[in-house]
């Protein structure tokens, strides 16, 4: 999986396109490790475009809650933005908003973030 990365006023992008299952989730973390580590932040404030995502399951949100957590350890933050109808649902039913904040532009998770 390859993912798209931009740095804008401290808070990384990184644009994540196809679906998040079961098998992709393990390269979809190898994948934003990698992303992370090649942009060092302190502390690091990461929005994920999910505008080209058209499918997480369990396994995809277990490694943005991983991340999210990692993150937060760091001081850090972890928020996504611009998920579809389907995504925004899947948010939203399991509670998964509360634990990885969801916002409908890349300019307000960066606001959002203080970016």
């Amino acid at each position: 999986m390859n993912l798209q990365t931009h740095e804008h006023a401290g808070v990384l992008t990184v644009s994540v396109s196809g679906p998040i299952d079961h098998v992709t989730s393990e390269e979809f973390a190898s994948a934003l490790d990698e992303s992370l580590k090649n942009h060092p932040g302190q502390p690091p404030k990461v929005v994920l475009d999910f505008s080209d995502v058209t499918y997480i399951s369990s396994a995809g949100l277990r490694i943005l809650m991983l991340v999210s957590r990692r993150l937060k350890g760091q001081a850090g933050a972890l928020v996504v933005a611009r998920l579809n109808a389907l995504i925004q649902e899947v948010f939203s039913i399991s509670r998964f908003n509360l634990i990885v904040p969801t916002y409908p532009t890349i300019e307000a998770a960066r606001t959002a973030l203080g970016g």
